[in-house]
């Protein structure tokens, strides 16, 4: 018996599993990967590169018949990108960081489902007025760009909330017990990252992939540098989580600093440039403890959700 859910209904997908859509990580072929395997395929289509995006898309629709869809940042695109974006005719569209208002209608229109992803319930009442199909509740244990709430706490408040409109859980997610913890707490499923990157098909490089493998939760640091650094325009509410390395631990907490230091930016430039893991920013979240190996993704899938059967299985019941 699989795990069933508004999710996999809505979908028609076996697993309640997505994949986060994770910029310059989660392409075409770990978007299609994901799907073959059955959960929702993610595409981070970020700021909507448009060549970039016309190649991953490609390669996902080339790559699997069943749902996959594309995660874009709110913040940084504009109807044109959100266009393209629809043109494909995805299963859904993700938004996040930013205001998903200007946006919204457009998908709506185009019957494609919004899953708008939040970080606080200011930003989970906001989707919900905009009319999300799908609000995905992000805690600050994830990798990548974040709000500063717990998944723990913050995924039930979401529930709470959202009243018909299924929740999905992100941030600190990796195995089969963080996908039934978060069934548990009323979320319809889970959006899982930092997992998926220690896959064959991510955009990553051999050098970042091992060092997530290598990483535990205390290897990850939760700032600005690598946004300050690259001048990659992030709104400052948002910081990102990433492995710590020799320029995250010079420059936390000094970002105001390093954003006036023109020699420090090209050092930065330069060592990204030659690949070397001093500089590279490797999106990472918490749960990085647990990802110890690389696998193929469409076989991870069923795995973390017989993972996540098993646990449910195994909680001990009281008999009266």
């Amino acid at each position: 018996m699989g795990l069933r859910s508004a999710l996999t209904d809505m979908f028609g997908i076996e697993h309640p599993i997505v994949l986060a859509p994770m910029g310059g990580v989660a392409g075409g072929r770990l978007a299609a990967a994901v799907a073959e395997g059955g959960g929702l395929g993610m595409i981070g289509g970020g700021r909507g590169n448009a060549d970039w995006l016309r190649r991953e898309c490609a390669l996902a629709a080339s790559g699997t018949e069943k749902p996959w869809g594309i995660g874009l940042l709110s913040w940084a695109i504009n109807q044109d990108i959100l266009a393209a974006a629809i043109a494909w005719r995805p299963a859904a569209i993700m938004l996040s960081f930013g205001d998903p208002a200007p946006f919204a209608p457009s998908i709506h229109d185009a019957a494609i489902p919004l899953v708008v992803q939040v970080t606080s319930m200011a930003e989970a009442r906001r989707a919900l007025d905009v009319g999300a199909d799908v609000v995905v509740a992000q805690g600050t244990e994830a990798g990548g760009h974040g709000g500063g709430r717990s998944t723990l706490p913050f995924v039930p408040a979401v529930v709470d909330v959202a009243g018909a409109v299924p929740v999905l859980a992100a941030g600190g997610i990796a195995d089969g017990r963080g996908l039934a913890a978060a069934l548990v707490l009323g979320a319809a499923g889970a959006v899982i990252g930092t997992r998926f990157e220690a896959t064959t098909e991510a955009l990553l490089d051999a050098d970042e992939a091992t060092a997530i493998l290598a990483a535990g939760a205390s290897d990850t640091i939760l700032g600005r540098v690598a946004d300050v650094a690259a001048d990659a325009g992030w709104p400052a509410v948002y910081p990102a989580r990433t492995l710590r390395n020799a320029f995250t631990e010079t420059w936390q907490n000094r970002e105001d600093e390093l954003g006036d230091d023109d020699e420090a930016l090209s050092e930065f430039r330069a060592g990204v440039d030659r690949a070397d893991m001093d500089y590279v920013p490797v999106w990472a979240g918490e749960a990085v403890d647990l990802i110890t190996e690389l696998h193929g993704a469409s076989a991870l899938v069923g795995r973390i959700s017989a993972e996540a059967l098993d646990a449910l299985d195994s909680v001990p019941r009281e008999h009266h």
